[in-house]
């Protein structure tokens, strides 16, 4: 069994797990710095730690619920997991969370899988094939401008008075999955994501090989690509857009410099 397919099956157990956890009533509680988290997500994260690890022993593992272990950063593979990505969807009963899985190679993805089991919508790309959506080929949108666009970020954020100049009339929705959203972005729901603040490297790596296999562009605010695998495993902020809107997006957001 490759990568991909190991992934993929571990993702859709993961999915029914939750799902079924949920089903069952959750036991809700807050981390350290306040965000939410179920016992639903530590048993997703056992299920997927064990599962993989037992198929790939000598992979890294790094994962948004369990303690962060330096060895990591000696292996050539490692797993980067997000075992609920939209918690407060998840607890809230709604759809838009998704089970986020990549393998990174030399802190570049080479196969992910974002998989969203409430709504039956399965992501997945390696390095050297196309990304898809339940089996599927995806590609982006073609909108070229931000007028009207299909956006993914905070309302209010676009709506601050202080931008240099004020973006144009928008559609603007929010996903709690970061890696969600850029699958729609990905799969040409949404032409463009946007946030200004740091996301962790689990929400991102899976997703962003998705986005670049569908021929997505992704970056920080500032253009930059990203790395996985560091031993601080945060990216500063989120562009994803087709290749039309994300030099525009880029263009108005480049000159910030966050915190």
């Amino acid at each position: 069994m490759n990568d991909l397919e190991l992934i993929l099956q571990a993702a859709k157990e993961a999915g029914e797990l939750a799902l079924s956890a949920r089903e069952s009533g959750l036991k809700i509680w807050s981390k350290e710095g306040g965000s939410p988290v179920t016992d639903a997500d530590l048993a997703v994260d056992t299920l997927l730690r064990t599962e993989l690890k037992a198929e790939r022993p000598d992979y890294g593992w790094l994962s948004e619920e369990t303690a962060d272990d330096p060895a990591r950063l000696t292996t050539t593979r490692q797993f980067v997991v997000d075992p609920i990505d939209g918690t407060a969807a998840f607890m809230k009963n709604k759809p838009w969370f998704a089970v986020s899985i990549a393998v990174v190679e030399n802190g570049q993805p080479i196969a992910g899988v974002v998989h969203a089991p409430a709504l039956n919508e399965t992501y997945a790309a390696t390095r050297d094939g196309p990304a898809t959506l339940n089996g599927a080929i995806i590609e982006p949108s073609a909108t070229d401008q931000l007028l009207g666009a299909a956006m993914l970020g905070d309302a209010k954020m676009f709506a601050h008075p202080a931008w240099r100049e004020p973006w144009p009339q928008m559609r603007i929705e929010s996903r709690n999955s970061i890696a969600y959203r850029m699958c729609l972005v990905a799969a040409g729901t949404f032409d463009a994501a946007v946030a200004l603040s740091p996301k962790s490297e689990w929400d991102v790596a899976a997703a962003d090989l998705i986005c670049r296999r569908a021929g997505a562009m992704l970056s920080d605010h500032k253009g930059r690509q990203f790395a996985y695998n560091r031993p601080v495993p945060l990216v500063p902020s989120l562009v994803c857009a087709n290749q039309a809107l994300a030099p525009l997006i880029l263009s108005r957001v480049g000159h910030i410099e966050l915190p």
